[in-house]
């Protein structure tokens, strides 16, 4: 057999690849031949560039949420212990007080609250308002009191207690796009607990600048009616504004993307300065960004470039950077010493939203698996709470005093991490409950029409069309 002969037994892809693959295991052997323990480890806390480092952090970005999508775990935990990994308390690579790191924290987390209120939909909302409005507001008020309830037991002042109150009473919908792969996006619980978001964000966003404007100036009737007006106006001028606005500009520029894209950016960033000007958080303006621009985003390919952008590299720099200033030391002695806080806090928000759909359930006469569905949607705590809750840590008074101490923050952090793995589950769990056959459920619903005799648990035509 000649030499060609010998070339063609060794299979496609090594005759296609072999320069390759010759220059890896060159590259191998010279790696392993140089390779020194803590060699790698030691370069990136003490030669690296930061654009080195930040190529680290996206290759973490890149493989973490996979990793922990495999172990059945919320992509935001594999993110968090990427941070904790990078901080100062583990690998000790990424500085955590930086003025980068503060930048893409902040971004982070004005794009988090933009995308919330980009993603509601105004149209379902309208469709079951009256509900969606109810059930706001049991689901907001219930933990809001229990929260209140435990932060005075555990010694906080009023204002400390109405914030951490206002942290468990918002709620992210993770289980969301569950109840969408099982047929229930239609349905009008989950389309309820969909447009109660709208009221729980907003009343939180709302409780978080009053109690910011009163530590840090004091209370007085004058003030906080100065604050909400201020509020109010800008409100008016972000919802009914910005889409004018905007429809004159993308007229305009219909055909340059570029432009497109670069102006709403500029409106995000635009709204969220402006929410500083008038001594509210930068989340505030954000998240009316998103309310007064989705309806003039939604067909246009300007919206998924946001998202993107938000989601795949904002957003999870967020929560990394909060993962690498976690003080793990007072993150431990949090876990050892206020387990009992820590504990009442997380029972103060299963059993608060738990009174809160068993309230809907009595005024609408919703059925168990409806009620049960509608509860553990409205458990996990993302978005808003851990927004809100960063936005409170930071906020000093003029003695040096933060709004809520580290041990708070790290309460908030377990409870984020606790139910973003338990809400999903449940969520799944519920919502499978309701799709059992109207048969199986017969005397369920003989019985609920002896207490309603006008039971409305299925889609109204309104929230068919609007969702149409």
């Amino acid at each position: 057999m000649n030499g060609s002969g010998k070339w063609r037994i060794l299979p496609p892809l090594v005759r296609k690849r072999w320069p390759l693959l010759l220059a890896l295991v060159i590259a191998l052997v010279a790696l392993v031949s140089s390779w020194q323990p803590g060699m790698v480890l030691e370069y990136f806390q003490d030669r690296a560039s930061p654009f080195e480092r930040f190529t680290l952090v996206l290759f973490l970005i890149l493989l973490l949420p996979v990793l922990f999508a495999r172990l059945r775990l919320p992509a935001v935990v594999g993110l968090l212990l990427g941070g904790v990994m990078l901080g100062p308390y583990a690998l000790d690579i990424i500085p955590p007080d930086t003025p980068t790191v503060d930048l893409f924290a902040s971004m982070g987390r004005v794009f988090l609250m933009f995308i919330a209120g980009l993603e509601i939909d105004m149209r379902v909302f309208q469709a079951t308002r009256q509900r969606s409005m109810g059930f706001g507001a049991l689901t907001f008020a219930l933990p809001l009191l229990a929260g209140m309830g435990v932060a005075w037991a555990f010694d906080f002042g009023w204002v400390a207690a109405l914030l951490i109150g206002s942290l468990i009473a918002s709620h992210t919908l993770l289980g969301f796009p569950i109840m969408t792969r099982l047929g229930l996006a239609r349905s009008e619980a989950v389309a309820v607990t969909l447009g109660a978001t709208i009221f729980t964000d907003i009343a939180s966003l709302l409780v978080l600048a009053v109690c910011i404007a009163i530590f840090q100036g004091g209370f007085s009737v004058g003030g906080l009616a100065s604050l909400l007006g201020f509020l109010a106006v800008y409100a008016i001028i972000v919802l009914q504004g910005l889409p004018l606005l905007g429809r004159l500009y993308f007229r305009k520029h219909r055909e340059d993307e570029q432009s497109l894209f670069v102006f709403s950016l500029l409106i995000v960033l635009l709204t969220a300065t402006g929410a500083h000007l008038i001594h509210l958080e930068d989340i505030v303006g954000a998240f009316l960004a998103g309310i007064a621009v989705n309806r003039l985003l939604e067909r246009s390919p300007v919206r998924d470039k946001l998202v993107m952008l938000g989601e795949s590299l904002f957003i999870p720099l967020f929560f990394m950077a909060i993962g690498a200033r976690l003080n793990l030391p007072v993150f431990a002695a949090t876990l050892i010493n206020s387990l009992a806080f820590v504990a009442c806090i997380v029972a103060a928000l299963f059993f608060g939203k738990f009174l809160a759909a068993y309230g809907a359930r009595q005024a609408y006469g919703y059925e168990w698996p409806e009620t049960l569905t509608m509860w553990s949607l409205s458990l996990p705590q993302v978005a808003a709470t851990l927004a809100a809750a960063m936005a409170a840590y930071e906020t000093v008074n003029e003695y040096g005093d933060r709004l809520i101490t580290e041990s708070v923050l790290n309460a908030v952090i377990v409870l984020m991490v606790l139910t973003s793995i338990l809400g999903p589950i449940l969520s799944e769990r519920f919502g499978l409950r309701m799709q059992i056959p109207a048969s199986d459920q017969e005397p369920d619903l003989e019985r609920k029409r002896e207490h309603n005799p006008q039971p409305n648990h299925q889609p109204t035509q309104e929230l068919n069309d609007a969702q149409a």
